[in-house]
């Protein structure tokens, strides 16, 4: 287990630590969480992340999440597609491109020079294991906890495969609780997404999977014969079978980790509407990380006074 050095804050008051869960697009949110909780005058000591989380937290750690949220403000899928590295060996997307430019743009070189404290949870791919990462090339350790399993290709890291630290923790309370936090305020992002479809009108179910099939087509890969022909399968997607599967299992995960390792506020996003690959609706998402805020100010409010 990592153990870090106590910190002390000069005025007494208790650490405060932000554990950002996964979630993929609808990870923007977290931008949203951080902008409102400023506006509150809360002030987060460390930081924890894993996936989109990590990504995120990163950026916040660098001292660079306002750089960061300009630029996802600005994402059109053009730009998306863009940073789409294509590999069919691990998965369907590198991901090199876009995590080289966040680190030229949003992170730190390395974790001894971030502002705060930070680490991120990759899963060790052969036997399950989660890894924290506390040490050397901050792009790395994010790319490695984003590495989602059929999607981002595994990072080979100190000799270890990784991939998506949400298999096992996808919001890091207990990692921010060893990194020295005393009060831990958990961002999940996964309310309301199992069960999405069945809730949303029939007749709103292709634009929905709209954004698999840019995917596809961006990367060269067409439709079915059936499709093409005019006829709608009633099976899903490919992509849409995997990500409600990585849903399903984030969620079950993180109510489970979140009834045993329970945080003192937990912000819950409801941005179950969009696709995890959807990262051009950034703009809903900060939007609504906002307002969920705002929805636990009394909760944060209680949890800041009573210690």
């Amino acid at each position: 287990m990592y153990e870090s050095a106590p910190i002390e804050r000069k005025d007494g008051s208790p650490v405060i630590g932000l554990a950002l869960g996964s979630g993929a697009a609808r990870g923007w949110s977290h931008l949203g969480v951080l902008r409102a909780l400023a506006n509150l005058g809360v002030r987060v000591d460390v930081v924890s992340g894993c996936s989109i989380g990590a990504l995120v937290g990163a950026a916040l750690a660098s001292g660079r999440s306002d750089q960061l949220e300009s630029w996802v403000r600005a994402l059109d899928w053009q730009d998306v597609v863009s940073m789409l590295d294509v590999s069919f060996r691990g998965g369907l997307i590198r991901g090199d491109r876009v995590v080289q430019y966040c680190a030229e743009h949003f992170f730190a070189s390395d974790f001894a020079s971030l502002n705060l404290p930070f680490a991120c949870v990759a899963t060790e791919l052969h036997t399950g294991r989660e890894v924290w990462l506390r040490e050397g090339k901050v792009a790395e350790a994010v790319q490695s906890s984003i590495a989602l399993p059929g999607l981002f290709s595994p990072v080979l890291r100190g000799g270890r495969v990784l991939v998506d630290g949400g298999l096992v923790n996808p919001v890091p309370v207990s990692l921010c609780r060893a990194l020295g936090a005393e009060i831990v305020i958990a961002v999940e992002l996964g309310s309301g997404v199992v069960g999405r479809a069945r809730r949303q009108n029939p007749t709103m179910a292709d634009d929905d999977h709209g954004w698999a099939q840019r995917l596809f087509g961006a990367i060269g890969l067409t439709k079915s014969e059936r499709e093409t022909a005019g006829q709608v399968s009633e099976l899903p997607s490919l992509p849409d079978v995997v990500t409600t599967s990585i849903n399903i299992m984030q969620m079950r995960i993180a109510r489970s980790r979140l009834a045993g390792e329970p945080a003192d506020v937990v912000i819950s996003p409801r941005v179950a509407h969009l696709n995890m690959m959807e990262f051009d609706r950034a703009n809903e998402a900060i939007e609504e990380g906002e307002a969920a805020v705002e929805r636990s100010s009394a909760l944060l409010q209680q949890a800041l006074e009573l210690t």
